[in-house]
């Protein structure tokens, strides 16, 4: 299994380019089923999630190409995709697909709405909490789906096609606006979706599906409005910047000092982790085409943060804000309100010399003046990348195992480091 190997202490100056969000590129390749014409994505990430999917997609019959080489483009500024859903052969998603990745079971949406049946298995649990897919159903149930749970699998089915309904999420769920999207797409009639989320990758969902035919108003807001039409066409879309790799990557900055520009990535992404990530002291401003964030080597002062849904602090970001916690000049505290087991990370920080203590949902953070060195071990995505971050600081050595949870999503992490004075390589097994 690969290790990754960080010597700490060099300060980071240069470029990184920011790649697609994974986030958004996974419910666009889904979004493919809804229509027998082409789906062409741009920018797309070369992830291991996005591979798995590319099997699941492929298990149903949809035919992936990958394009080659555009003028400007490198291994470190995506891929463009075409996905051809024109000859669907099952309807079924199986266990071993679906276990691999929890958004696949999103196909549920797209199979349903287009040909009347789907059979997704349960996804399985997970390391950062149970969650559940109960708010998906309910959507589906609400657009007039007949659903049961049989051996593991949701097995939806509906008679004569989806129908536009009213569904009010009790609390604000992304895997369940993207899934209430694809369905109400093609359903008869209109679809009133409250409470919807509003990040960014919803939005991307939404202007591509408006781009193949759908007509969808309120994107971004709380209130979305699908009127559904009979079919969709082919579209050519470019998948927006990933706000949660440009906030790793600027909170790498912060806490290792430097001056890095961040290119092809938006302000308006996350302006709530910007906004705290200048109140540590990190000097942060918009340029043409990206961000610039500079630390000149002077103390990180303390901030609390609570994670919340977009527009909110990301709870995608948690983890790594919580690296550079670690060595700011006192207490820090940070609220998780979105999974119940974003903590993981704590224990692995101690062993850097983080002190963290623990009490329920806030973690309490008391900057120390160094971190050193030692063996860690990734426990999610996210966390691993916190390992990163606190390693690039630390004083010596330090092994990543497991580091398999990087490759599901950051791009090109080693060269993109590296380019900017990281001592960091990855250990083939």
């Amino acid at each position: 299994m690969d290790r990754i190997h960080i010597t700490g202490g060099a300060t980071l100056n240069g470029t990184i380019p920011i790649s697609g969000a994974k986030n958004a590129a996974l419910p666009l390749m889904i979004a493919s089923l809804l229509t027998g014409e082409t789906l062409e994505l741009i920018n797309v990430p070369r992830l291991a999630d996005i591979a798995a999917l590319t099997r699941i997609l492929g298990n149903h019959g949809v035919d992936h190409m990958v394009v080659g080489k555009r003028p400007g483009q490198t291994a470190e500024t995506g891929q463009t995709v075409r996905l051809t859903a024109s000859n669907v052969i099952d309807t079924t998603a199986p266990y071993e697909l679906v276990s691999t990745m929890r958004a696949s079971f999103w196909v549920i949406a797209p199979l349903l709405a287009r040909f009347g049946e789907a059979k997704v298995s349960l996804p399985g649990g997970c390391a950062i909490g149970t969650r559940p897919v109960d708010l998906l159903i309910m959507a589906l149930e609400k657009l007039g789906a007949e659903i049961e749970i049989d051996g593991g699998y949701v097995v939806a089915k509906t008679k004569n096609g989806l129908r536009g309904a009213e569904i009010a999420f009790p609390k604000v769920t992304v895997g369940g606006t993207h899934v209430a999207l694809m369905a109400a797409a093609l359903a008869y009639g209109t679809t009133v979706i409250d409470n919807a989320a509003r990040e960014p990758e919803v939005v991307d969902l939404a202007e591509c599906l408006i781009k193949m035919g759908a007509r969808i108003e309120g994107a971004g807001t709380s209130r979305i409005v699908v009127e559904g039409v009979a079919r969709l066409s082919g579209a050519r879309h470019e998948v927006l910047p990933d706000r949660i790799e440009t906030g790793t990557y600027a909170m790498a900055v912060a806490m290792t000092g430097g001056d890095v520009t961040l290119v092809n990535t938006r302000t308006d992404l996350l302006a709530s982790a910007l906004d705290t990530l200048a109140a540590t002291g990190t000097e942060i401003t918009p340029v043409a085409d990206g961000i610039r964030v500079r630390r000149n080597g002077g103390g990180i002062a303390p901030a609390d943060v609570t994670t919340d849904p977009f527009p909110g602090f990301p709870t995608d970001l948690q983890a790594q804000f919580m690296a550079l916690m670690t060595l700011a000049k006192g207490q820090s505290r940070i609220r998780e309100t979105i999974f119940e087991n974003r903590f993981m990370h704590v224990q692995e920080l101690a062993r850097l010399g983080a002190r963290i203590r623990l009490d329920g949902d806030l973690a309490v953070i008391e900057g120390v003046e160094r971190l050193k060195g030692a063996p860690v071990m990734a426990t999610d995505l996210r966390a691993s990348v916190s390992l990163v971050i606190g390693a690039l600081a630390a004083e010596g050595e330090t092994q990543i195992n497991r580091v398999y949870h990087l490759d599901r999503g950051f791009e090109a992490l080693e060269a993109k480091l590296g380019r900017c004075g990281a001592q960091i390589e990855r250990v083939r097994a």
